[in-house]
């Protein structure tokens, strides 16, 4: 019998095997990932690992002994470049070819390039990989010896505010560059956005809004610091890029497989199973367009719950489980010394009603509420630990919730 193959170095792939093993499959396993480790997440690479606090193990959901332990081939190094869905094989980097009864595709996701001159100096960073947060933390902790240290992150989503955290608690100055008017705001809505940027005004970083990148500068092939577009010049002797990313999606649409609108979030179309338009082809993680029974849309959610949730369904579901996904999406971001968990959908653009508040934000212990036509869409519980069953029960209910009672849920 041909193996079952799943395709990516991240946590998805790690989940899928574990599942796949714990589920009885005792077939031919390999996974194929272009990077050279066996599947690590990413979470660490902006938070503990980023500052130097954590060994890189940290990163390994399941240390490598696991794989040989289990019978799981790790095809690392090797990239996926073309899928062949009649004859149920791939094609790999170096031009072999790799048979499969069933795939998992859990490709993850690419950086978005700044398109600006400048961005391949040296000291120019993007964060996605081990090496580079590698990069990043030796940069940023030579730089902190040195004295020198000012830091410039452009893009002011979670991974650049995360690594302005790290890099703030390393004692360099920090200047964040956004697009837009609010820190976090296409996730959080300006409400939570201003608690955000007011977390970080705390300690000093330089939030600046509306603002777009016109040019890095450099001397000696090195960076030196920025210009904007409105004429003001930020030094700098580092730089981190974190404008989004995009997903691969490049194999599963030259293989045929079916695709989501980008109006609907983008990414491979899969049923309740994580099953693509081909049966014998499944996919996960950032890539996966994964259609929700709560909201009554599909989602795509790049995020580290997504990765974990979907890898487990998935290996269940190759298994033959008829079981629907049906998970909250859920993430969680640590920023010095404010951790905070989140669950829930809203598409902030689309608006809601209001964010109710229970708790305290001058004191960084609260829960934040969204809603959409009076029920709960989602919520957030900064430094308020073990409220997420509770929230997730009012968000699965349905109802309409006071803002009386959403105001006392923290007692």
């Amino acid at each position: 019998m041909d193996p079952y193959v799943l395709v990516g170095g991240g946590l998805t792939t790690a989940r899928a095997a574990e599942a796949l093993r714990a589920g009885g499959y005792d077939g031919e396993l390999v996974v194929v990932t272009a990077e050279p480790h066996h599947p690590y997440e990413r979470p660490p690479l902006s938070k503990d690992y980023l500052r130097g606090e954590a060994e890189r193990d940290v990163a390994f959901p399941l240390d490598e002994a696991w794989y040989g332990e289990h019978a799981v081939t790790v095809r690392a190094n090797e990239a996926v470049v073309g899928l062949n869905l009649a004859r149920h094989h791939l094609t790999l980097s170096d031009g072999g070819t790799l048979t499969f009864a069933k795939a998992l595709l859990a490709p993850g996701s690419t950086p978005r390039a700044l398109d600006v001159p400048g961005a391949d100096l040296a000291g120019v960073h993007y964060l996605r990989t081990i090496e580079d947060s590698d990069r990043i933390s030796s940069t940023l902790l030579e730089a902190s010896l040195e004295g020198v240290g000012r830091l410039v992150v452009i893009g002011d989503g979670w991974i650049g505010l995360e690594v302005a955290a790290s890099a703030r608690s390393l004692g360099l100055g920090v200047t964040v560059v956004g697009r837009g008017s609010h820190p976090l705001g296409r996730a959080l809505g300006s409400e939570m956005s201003d608690f955000y940027a007011g977390i970080h005004a705390e300690h000093e970083v330089h939030l600046l809004r509306n603002a777009s990148v016109m040019r890095i500068l450099g001397a000696d092939g090195r960076v030196t610091g920025i210009d904007l577009t409105d004429g003001r010049h930020i030094g700098a002797d580092v730089v981190v890029i974190g404008v989004g990313v995009a997903p691969n999606v490049g194999l599963a649409e030259a293989a045929g497989l079916d695709l989501r609108a980008a109006s609907q979030g983008g990414g491979v179309v899969v049923d309740g199973t994580l099953a693509t338009s081909h049966p014998d082809v499944f996919a996960g993680g950032d890539v996966a367009s994964v259609p929700s029974p709560h909201y009554g849309r599909p989602l795509r959610v790049e995020h580290w719950a997504i990765a974990q949730e979907t890898g487990a369904h998935a290996g269940r579901a190759m298994l033959g489980a008829p079981d629907q996904y049906d998970k909250l999406p859920y993430f969680y971001s640590d920023q010095y010394d404010v951790g905070m968990e989140y669950t829930g959908w809203v598409d902030v653009e689309a608006g809601y009603d209001d964010v109710v508040i229970s708790g305290d934000t001058g004191s960084h212990e609260f829960v934040a509420f969204w809603r959409v036509d009076g029920q709960v869409a989602a919520g957030m519980a900064v430094n308020v630990w073990e409220q997420m069953e509770r929230v997730e029960e009012l968000i699965r209910s349905r109802r309409k919730v006071s803002t009386a009672d959403l105001e006392g849920f923290v007692g």
